[in-house]
């Protein structure tokens, strides 16, 4: 049995996701050199693709972030009150 409002008040980990795009694009962008520098072709172009991959999400993360509290609210924007006795509900 749920307690508490948590589908109702959940935000999304956008900044959290950021900060984990940077980090995971800074560790594929040196795994990428060092791979490339020993000889390692396989390894490099493996890396280069978590790349891409991690700067496309990166890309998609600022764009979700700058579209502004209707899609990410900020800190100063409250929680939604959880909608209570609507009918219908499985309990």
């Amino acid at each position: 049995m749920r307690t508490g409002s948590e589908p109702v008040t959940a935000r999304s980990p956008l900044r959290m996701r950021f900060w984990l795009s940077v980090w995971g694009l800074l560790w594929a962008a040196f795994g990428t050199v060092a791979f490339a520098l020993v000889g390692r072709p396989g390894w490099a172009a493996a890396c280069g693709v978590l790349f891409l991959v991690v700067l496309v999400d990166l890309v998609l993360v600022v764009r979700r972030m700058r579209q502004g509290p209707h899609w990410q609210p900020g800190r100063d924007v409250p929680p939604y009150d959880p909608d209570r006795d609507r009918g219908g509900g499985g309990r």
